[in-house]
């Protein structure tokens, strides 16, 4: 019981910090650069734009009302409640720090870079922690159940695209678009580099008579281990050895070179 509160509670602290490292992001680098943003924070950012009065933060509050009202079963009581934390303390922190401070402009590829370097940080941290920030995460979960064969990345991407086109229209200034797609490659890279790790690699099959000697070299050369597994080709029907190796991506180019050195026509 202790450990599971325990658990909670660190999970809760971490959303917290994270909420705090999006409303900078957000208010040091988009906010005063008139830089679009995707998602339902860009959708109030364009309706802020239009209403001064109506503070950004509360605005996503409303927004994501009702998409938390269509996704809750979707998403289950436990992923709701955490989202509906996420959601409420990154939009209260956008409000709230604003309130407290208004950062100048700086140069808006800086802006661009960082910012979607904070934000990614921010949605990698909500992420590990089994939570959402409501908004297009859910929209995209809920058009997919319309359009199945259409993936939930490829949707998401095009609502946020949508979102950007837009901030153009509203802010008349195409490099508002233009660097929120800069922000939000950033912001992609640092998420995949959150949730999966910086230390990537690349699983490598190859089928060659020359596997033994290749897997020697791979061996010695690249210090990786090899597996053997045994295939049989559909259109031959004849069985044939597999070797599988896991390289670190500055060793693939390597490995290409050993395969092709050990035998031109490996596949």
């Amino acid at each position: 019981m202790k450990q599971r509160v325990y658990k909670t509670f660190t999970a809760y602290l971490w959303l917290t910090l994270a909420s705090a490292v999006y409303a900078l992001g957000f208010n040091w680098c988009y906010a005063p650069n008139l830089i679009g943003f995707g998602g339902i924070t860009g959708v109030a950012q364009i309706i802020h734009s239009a209403l001064p009065w109506a503070p950004i933060g509360t605005v996503v509050i409303l927004l994501n009302i009702p998409l938390f009202l269509l996704g809750w079963r979707l998403l289950g009581w436990k992923l709701l409640a955490s989202s509906l934390f996420a959601t409420a303390a990154t939009s209260l922190g956008v409000d709230l720090l604003a309130a407290c401070y208004s950062f100048p402009p700086m140069d808006p590829m800086l802006a661009s870079v960082f910012g979607g370097a904070l934000i990614g940080l921010s949605l990698g941290m909500v992420f590990l922690q089994g939570a959402t920030t409501g908004g297009t995460d859910i929209l995209s979960y809920l058009l997919e159940l319309k359009f199945p064969h259409i993936p939930i990345g490829t949707m998401l991407m095009f609502i946020d695209f949508v979102i950007l086109s837009a901030s153009v229209m509203v802010f008349g200034n195409i490099e508002t678009g233009l660097f929120g797609m800069v922000a939000l490659f950033c912001q992609t890279k640092v998420i995949d580099g959150v949730i999966y790790g910086m230390d990537k690699g690349k699983a490598v099959m190859i089928m060659s008579p020359r596997n033994q000697a290749i897997a020697n070299r791979v061996l010695e050369e690249i210090d990786r281990g090899a597996t053997f597994l045994n295939g049989r080709g559909v259109y031959s029907g004849k069985d044939m050895e597999v070797l599988y190796v896991v390289v670190r991506v500055p060793e693939f180019h390597r490995l290409k070179e050993i395969v092709r050195e050990e035998d031109p026509r490996a596949f």
